[in-house]
């Protein structure tokens, strides 16, 4: 099934900016994290990112999360505006797919215009303490189930923002 979705943003961070205890606040990023588009490679991850060719995280290296979890959260907490969708710090943010839907183990493929590109889904990306750190308190709970999915790159590719389809 082939569903028309957006990438409302692309994150890629050579370190990890959420360390420590959440009461001290996040670690500045030492350059660009948001990206216009975002090189993939199989069994890798994206490159640039701290999770790239890391043994540790090899099924885990992309994680991809649906920007409506965002608004739950804002509708749930009542905050006066969505929080933009790089503070939960998830590769790629769709807009169009429920992700959290997807099964361990499934195959779907995005395609922003440069050709498809597979992801296999491992496990959930649940939510850490420090979502009521950088988002609002109550924001962790909020997300739970709600955390997109750690997925592992099948094939070479790039991801761009902008109109993209979801094969699933």
């Amino acid at each position: 099934m082939s569903t028309a979705v957006e990438v409302v943003a692309l994150h890629v961070s050579p370190v990890h900016a959420y360390e420590g205890r959440p009461a001290d606040g996040p670690r500045p990023d030492p350059g660009p994290v948001s990206r216009d588009h975002v090189v993939v490679r199989a069994g890798l991850g994206l490159v640039g990112d701290r999770y790239f060719n890391h043994p540790a995280h090899r099924t885990a290296a992309v994680t991809v999360f649906a920007v409506e979890a965002l608004e739950h959260v804002a509708d749930g907490l009542g905050l006066s505006t969505v929080p933009g969708p790089l503070v939960v710090r998830r590769n790629v943010v769709l807009r169009g797919f429920d992700v959290d839907g997807l099964d361990r183990d499934a195959v779907f493929t995005l395609d922003t215009g440069d050709g498809p590109v597979r992801f296999r889904t491992h496990r959930p990306a649940n939510p850490c303490g420090w979502m009521n750190a950088v988002i609002a308190p109550g924001a962790m709970r909020a997300l739970r189930g709600r955390g997109g999915k750690r997925c592992v790159p099948l094939d070479d590719g790039l991801l761009r923002l902008g109109p993209a389809t979801l094969t699933a």
